[in-house]
């Protein structure tokens, strides 16, 4: 990526939403712009876990105005990624239909491991590089409105990443909810927390790491309050800790909260975030942590220049990885990914080169990955192994992908065999039609195992929802099996109410 090139991350946080601006020099990312809204979503979801209106209209307004900011962006500039709290909503898809036209750009719900681990690339990053701190093994925590991440991790290698569905907002909400500040509140709050985080006794003990690190947020805003009390800077303590939560408790409320270094906006999360805070030290056994200034934004915004062209995406080695754990047959997922390529290709010329930078070139690597896992589920059974496959991708962990574009792989994976009806939501989208045809013709075109005719087929749109596919002379007589199969395909088109198929020569 060429030095001064700008890339923009978006974070849709559960208690506030970031904007990152930031441009390429060698390598690096120095920040030019940032933006940041208090949205507080976490609290707008009701006792059904759907979003409010008013939740959803500050979350809209606040992205209408980082929209604004990001005109002129290309789409390969720009990520944004939802956290615990549209994880978590129902309704999150009422939501984001209208985000992402608001913002302009797509918008990744990402898992909560996957945040994790760009949390710890985000730490990572802005950390010096030396050869001493690439060696010592690193705790990072962020506490953030609805969930926890913590993570293990050295140099820019996170090795072991969770989640908890704890937060700032939700402790706040749960034994805050008043406002108040008392010493039974903090301590049900911390036993609470405890409750949820305990499972990271056996994996985060002492002895996996030589420095803790805290990001974002709740440690931030701590790390600021103590800094303005005269502790060290960019230092938390137990002792600084113990002192702050006297000072929640001799104010009373939020309402009469008085302390320097204190932003309003984060008075109303403070008591919840803080006892998160003593839960993780007291559990972790943690003497001090420090503050770092890397947070998940720096992550996404590294994790797109690693995606430009020139360098490794980390979702082809997580597709790999995938491949080889549930035992793909190699071979033939190659054949057919080259197949659905080229077909691909002869319906989207612009294709060709499958470069990043344009989205008929993302749309081709994404095939690709389908065509990859397309057997995936054939390790469970081969009776039905398309429908094992999108259920094994709706459900795994698989580092650099969004929920979304994981469950766009498993409707690819569920689509390329079979009746149509049970995509009709997907077959608006004219791409992933192109992409589903080209697949569901490369399993038939490769149904024997073996390398087909490279020119068997030529395919062709047809107007408006419709394409063509015609058969080379002699072809349908040399493979009668593919034929007939070529044949049932264009009938399972015409049972969909939007696409139309024709074929001749077979």
């Amino acid at each position: 990526m060429q030095n001064g090139t700008r890339l923009a991350a978006v974070d849709l946080g559960s208690n506030s939403f970031r904007l990152e601006i930031g441009q390429v020099d060698h390598g690096q990312i120095h920040r030019t712009e940032y933006l940041k809204e208090t949205v507080r979503q976490g609290n707008g979801l009701d006792s059904a876990r759907n979003l409010t209106a008013e939740a959803m209209q500050r979350g809209w307004d606040a992205l209408a105005r980082f929209g604004e900011r990001l005109a002129g962006f290309k789409r390969s500039q720009v990520r944004a990624v939802a956290t615990q709290t549209l994880r978590e909503a129902r309704n999150r898809e009422e939501f984001l239909l209208r985000a992402r036209t608001i913002l302009g750009f797509g918008i990744d719900v990402i898992p909560g491991r996957e945040e994790a681990r760009l949390i710890y690339q985000g730490v990572a990053h802005m950390l010096p590089h030396t050869d001493a701190s690439d060696r010592e093994r690193r705790l990072v925590v962020d506490i953030g409105g609805r969930s926890t991440e913590m993570i293990i991790g050295r140099a820019l290698d996170a090795e072991l990443m969770e989640s908890y569905r704890v937060g700032s907002v939700a402790w706040s909400m749960k034994h805050f909810g008043e406002g108040l500040f008392t010493q039974g509140a903090f301590r049900a709050a911390e036993v609470a927390a405890k409750a949820v985080l305990d499972d990271a006794l056996s994996s985060y003990t002492r002895d996996q790491w030589d420095v803790a690190y805290g990001a974002s947020g709740t440690i931030g805003a701590v790390g600021d309050v103590l800094a303005a009390a005269g502790g060290e800077p960019g230092l938390i303590t137990r002792d600084g800790l113990d002192w702050l939560v006297d000072r929640l408790l001799k104010a009373g409320s939020t309402d009469k909260l008085r302390i320097d270094g204190m932003r309003e906006d984060r008075k109303p999360v403070i008591g919840g975030g803080v006892s998160v805070l003593r839960a993780v030290f007291d559990l972790l056994d943690i003497e001090e942590m420090r503050v770092a200034q890397g947070a998940l934004r720096h992550g996404v915004l590294y994790e797109l220049l690693e995606r430009d062209e020139s360098v490794a995406d980390m979702r082809t080695a997580t597709v790999a990885r995938l491949a080889s754990r549930f035992a793909v047959d190699a071979a033939q997922a190659r054949r057919v990914g080259d197949t659905a390529a080229a077909l691909f290709v002869q319906l989207t010329p612009a294709a060709r080169g499958g470069s990043p930078g344009s989205r008929a070139g993302r749309a081709l690597r994404k095939l690709g990955w389908a065509a990859q896992l397309h057997e995936i589920g054939t390790l469970v059974s081969h009776s039905d192994y398309h429908k094992h496959g999108a259920y094994i991708l709706d459900n795994t962990d698989a580092p650099g992908f969004a929920v979304n574009e994981l469950h766009a792989l498993g409707q690819l994976v569920l689509g390329q065999r079979g009746k149509l009806r049970k995509l009709d939501a997907a077959l608006e989208d004219e791409t992933f039609v192109t992409q589903l045809l080209s697949l569901r013709l490369a399993v038939i075109l490769c149904h024997a195992r073996r390398d087909p005719d490279p020119q068997a087929l030529h395919l062709a749109a047809l107007g408006a929802r419709a394409f063509t596919i015609a058969c080379a002379p002699d072809w349908a007589e040399a493979y009668p099996q593919s034929a007939h199969l070529l044949r049932e395909e264009v009938l399972a088109w015409q049972k969909t109410s939007n696409w139309r198929v024709e074929l001749s020569g077979a």
